[in-house]
């Protein structure tokens, strides 16, 4: 080749490698200009080379013939390729990390400069948009915190709030990875809303991530596709997690009737700044405006119904009802510190040390009768009582058993009812305690007809057999036999009163004082498992005043109150169409459940069970072990069919109201042998296990567990940040967690605060 030639070969390569990076810059400015171009499209240099000398042959030999065809297949592919290379050559952009791990969890991270107003305004003529305008509408459709954000606006929040929410989707546009975790941390609608999945909760840890690093530890050793800011980087402002509830009124999901389903929970990951009645407004406005995708498919047409920052107010430590807990909790330690001082005082094998101590010395010069309320709180003594089990001749020991079982079963029964309110398929627990292997937990409710049989026993039998008794309490007049009624109640009832901050209790607590808090409607009611507890005072007061009142017309108006109650149930059950679905129970539960009209039968048959036992004690001594077998069998028997009972569930309004009071006689009935086997000593081996000593120890436990089981479990359930999906395995293991849980906090509650009182009384 001549040096003409070569020097034209030599121009007409260079023209063509130039002219080919130019093609490329062209094709993709920005990204080129950003990154390497080897790198950013997965180039390398030996392919430029290959297309310049292409390039360069195409000019010599050709002249521009087929440069210019080299040119548009240049420019057309760098305009697909960008696209293809950001999913396979996603690692390639990562920032190089230096050091040997990422130290998340330490403090020298750097947070994303805080962009002021006037870098706002310059960037609103930027366009971050690296998603295309599709994507965009999707998201505003899709996510509703984006779509909250772009109908946000100077009019509706503060200028704050707006500069706030205008750097989120500036940086969600433009990928910033504390803004893509502001939007991962937002809720949207999870799979399952037909069958009751209104929790669309986002997640509150990742939202608190978003300005509070996680604190962890990965190390670099290991190829990660993951961004290296996607941990560490952090907002330029405070955002807070909170939750807004809509109601909606979706043909597409199924109704149960059962409390509050129609309330759709949703997470929202948002600037501090942005007040709770801006978001409402906001939201207000998103679900009206017609973007909220949702409402298109399922007709959700929502409503706002007010939102939570999910923050302690400090209104709360100003109630009178948090400074009287305090007051109490802060007098129980105090007396129990004193009593432990009065112990050693009382030591036989004391130090002289401990004689000369000044609190002892103090408290020795006391009142008796103070240092004896005092000595109410020893911790070691109640200990000792709580837990020692020893036989009493006074005490009927099958009433144990058969109260520690039901106070057991009906708190694993409080676990599903109070599950109820977290739980994600509402439909699918309900259908759970259709099927026969859940009857047992679906059915406990009936297990309050057992105590109240229980408490008409006791009653009657106690004033029966103590004449001398009876005639003391006829010889008083009603209020000096307030005392008498409370320490009744403490002695033979599981439930207690229990102030809890409540919504209702700030109104209608002096119902529960007065004991008739069950007279009025259900969503009422000041600790709503207390109503029980109102009707065993009212029977108590009833009793007392046909058995020291009117003695010789007890046995006949006791008659005629039975007979009273089935007519008045029937009139009432059919009145009201009862059903026995779960909707039809809670619609009727004021008229049915509820009502000690229709709930004083198991007390009279308690009663009246008391009346045979000291009528007839010398006759069943003398029956045969055949006929007190078949007895035991029979009281068995019916106590699971009656259990079992309601398995099928499509009756009549009158079917149901039969099986309900027939059911409540049968179960009472059953109730009443029992009691009656364990006191005339004719027991069999299911009631000599109700006999064991173990349940002396439980029944010391009833009122607590009673007392205290919703309240651990409500407590629990809504510190959850996640709602629940109810399965039969999951089930299972929340019932045995709280058993445990239950009974130790209801050991220390016995020994802190139970006992003391009961030792006063």
């Amino acid at each position: 080749m001549d040096r003409g030639n070569s020097l034209l070969f030599f121009n007409t390569t260079f023209a063509g490698f130039v002219i080919t990076i130019i093609c490329v810059i062209l094709a993709n400015p920005r990204e080129t200009l950003q990154f390497d171009v080897a790198s950013r499209f997965a180039v390398t240099p030996l392919f430029i080379v290959v297309l310049a000398l292409v390039a360069a042959t195409a000019m010599h030999f050709a002249r521009w013939r087929y440069f210019k065809y080299l040119m548009v297949f240049l420019l057309i592919s760098n305009f697909v390729s960008p696209a293809k290379a950001n999913h396979k050559n996603f690692n390639y952009y990562l920032a190089t990390n230096d050091s040997p791990s990422y130290g998340i969890n330490r403090p020298e991270y750097t947070p994303v400069i805080a962009e002021t107003e006037e870098t706002a305004e310059k960037d609103e003529s930027i366009n971050y948009n690296l998603l295309e305008f599709v994507n965009e509408f999707h998201l505003e459709r899709s996510s509703i915190v984006f779509g909250l954000i772009k109908v946000a606006n100077a009019s509706n929040v503060s200028s704050r709030c707006h500069f706030h929410l205008k750097n989120i989707e500036r940086g969600v546009l433009r990928k910033d990875s504390w803004a893509i975790k502001v939007l991962d941390a937002s809720g949207t609608k999870p799979p399952g809303f037909v069958f009751g999945q209104n929790f669309w909760l986002g997640s509150r840890e990742g939202c608190g991530a978003v300005r509070r690093p996680l604190g962890i530890t990965l190390s670099a050793n290991f190829p990660r596709i993951m961004h290296n800011t996607l941990i560490s980087e952090t907002a330029p402002f405070e955002v807070d997690y909170r939750v807004i509830y809509l109601k909606h009124n979706s043909p597409w999901q199924v109704e149960l009737k059962v409390m509050s389903e129609q309330i759709v929970h949703i997470g929202l990951c948002l600037p501090s700044s942005c007040a709770n009645s801006e978001i409402e407004r906001l939201m207000s406005t998103y679900v009206q405006q017609g973007p909220f995708v949702e409402n298109d498919i399922y007709d959700i047409k929502p409503e706002v119904v007010y939102m939570k920052d999910l923050k302690i107010n400090k209104s709360l430590y100003q109630r009178a009802s948090f400074k009287i807990f305090s007051a109490c909790l802060i007098f129980t330690l105090t007396m129990m510190v004193m009593a432990s001082f009065i112990r050693k005082k009382r030591l036989p094998k004391q130090t002289a040390d401990e004689a000369t101590c000044e609190p002892v010395i103090v408290l020795s010069s006391l009142p008796l009768s103070i240092q004896h309320f005092i000595s109410c709180f020893d911790i070691q003594e109640n200990w000792s009582k709580l837990f020692t089990t020893k036989p009493d001749n006074n005490s009927i020991a099958v009433i144990d058993g058969l109260r520690s079982m039901c106070a057991i079963w009906l708190m694993l029964f409080h676990v599903m009812w109070f599950m109820y309110f977290t739980v994600n398929n509402k439909p699918v627990l309900a259908s759970y305690a259709e099927t026969g292997i859940f009857q047992y937990l679906s059915s406990a409710p009936i297990l309050v007809d057992v105590f109240f049989t229980i408490s008409g026993f006791l009653q009657v039998h106690n004033f029966l057999s103590n004449s001398r008794k009876l005639e003391a309490i006829r010889a008083n007049n009603f209020w000096q036999n307030v005392d008498l009624l409370y320490a009744y109640i403490d002695m033979v009832s599981v439930y207690h009163i229990y102030e809890k901050f409540d919504e209702t209790c700030s109104n209608y607590w002096w119902r529960n004082l007065l004991f008739i808090q069950n007279l009025f409607e259900y969503n009422d009611i000041c600790i709503n498992w207390s109503w029980s507890l109102a009707c065993e005072m009212q029977f108590f007061l009833l009793a007392s005043v046909l058995l020291f009142t009117y003695p010789n017309l007890t046995k006949v108006l006791t008659v005629t109150a039975l007979a009273g109650n089935v007519i008045w149930t029937y009139g009432i059950g059919l009145n009201v169409n009862f059903e026995l679905s779960f909707d039809t129970f809670l619609a009727t539960a004021n008229y049915i459940y509820l009502s000690p009209f229709v709930r004083s039968l198991p007390y009279i048959m308690g009663a009246m069970g008391a009346w045979y036992l000291i009528e007839n004690r010398e006759r069943l001594m003398t029956l045969s072990e055949a006929h007190i077998s078949l007895r035991w069998n029979l009281a068995i028997l019916v106590f699971f069919m009656c259990f079992f009972s309601t398995a099928k569930r499509d009756f009549s309004s009158l079917g149901a109201v039969t099986l309900v009071v027939f059911g409540r006689l049968c179960l009472s009935a059953a109730i009443c042998w029992t009691v009656i086997g364990s006191a005339t000593g004719r027991t069999c081996w299911w009631s000599q296990f109700l006999e064991a000593k173990i349940f002396q120890h439980l029944n010391k436990l009833t009122y607590a567990i009673y007392l205290l089981n919703p309240l651990v479990i409500v407590l629990l359930f809504s510190l959850t940040s996640a709602s629940i999906h109810a399965d039969l395995i999951m089930m299972s293991i929340f019932c045995a967690g709280f058993a445990v849980i239950i009974y130790l906090t209801s050991v220390i509650f016995s020994l802190t605060f139970e006992m003391p009182f009961y030792n006063f009384i």
